[in-house]
């Protein structure tokens, strides 16, 4: 059985903390997320009020439980979490331009407004993460 000091927490001041990111990484951060929170909503006030398949509401709202998954891990600066988004946010964008294409007025200026915040998503995780590479490889001493 360990000793109770190896089961002891560290102090607060021994654990690191995340370094504060650049201006360039927090704006593509503030990006990232806004537009995702912008997408969550788009989605549920389309298909909820505004716009919906059915009259009253349809399921379609459920798209939007896909995009909530990740917001933790954009606002924690999970790298992992930037690259499989911009991954993901194909899947709307794609919705978007076939209902663009093919839905009425009021549908189709939602769906504008989705590949837009689509693009803005896709723009921002990936220049947060080619930000960062270049940050982490500014600090990696070579040998």
């Amino acid at each position: 059985m360990p000793s109770p000091d190896r089961l002891a927490v560290p102090p607060l001041a021994a654990v690191p903390a995340l370094p504060r990111p650049t201006v360039p990484v927090a704006r593509t951060r503030t990006l990232a997320v806004g537009s995702l929170l912008g997408l969550i909503v788009l989605c549920l006030a389309w298909e909820l009020w505004i716009a919906p398949v059915r009259p009253g509401g349809s399921w379609l709202a459920l798209k939007a439980v896909p995009l909530a998954v990740p917001l933790a891990g954009l606002l924690k600066r999970r790298m992992y979490t930037y690259r499989w988004v911009s991954l993901l946010v194909w899947l709307y964008f794609t919705e978007g331009v076939v209902r663009a294409w093919g839905d009425p007025a009021p549908g189709r200026w939602l769906a504008l407004a989705e590949i837009a915040l689509c693009l803005a998503l896709f723009a921002a995780c990936a220049l947060h993460v080619r930000l960062r590479l270049q940050a982490a490889r500014q600090h990696i001493p070579s040998s």
